[in-house]
């Protein structure tokens, strides 16, 4: 069944509420696709968002190991400066 055979069996009295249920679904159309629309462009700026945050967790990750280290280096320094304290006390 076409189109035109849906409406030709529509009588004359239904056809404005056939068109006012046409232009509600049009209608209905154009917000969905404008939702989603703005649905994938927040999608593409939060995914940014999230790659920007990884790359500055991989920045952090890698400044920490490197305090890390640093600090047992500086922790092993003090241990033997300490023994070489105690060392010279003992004398």
């Amino acid at each position: 069944m076409s189109i035109e055979d849906a409406v030709m069996e529509v009588p004359a009295n239904d056809l404005p509420t056939l068109e006012e249920k046409i232009l509600k679904t049009i209608e209905l159309v154009r917000s969905a696709r404008a939702a989603q629309a703005a649905a994938e462009r927040d999608s593409v700026r939060l995914r940014e968002q999230l790659d920007e945050r990884q790359e500055e967790v991989d920045r952090l990750r890698s400044e920490l190991i490197g305090l890390r280290r640093d600090r047992e280096e500086a922790r092993g320094r003090v241990e033997k400066l300490i023994k070489q304290i105690d060392l010279l006390v003992q004398l």
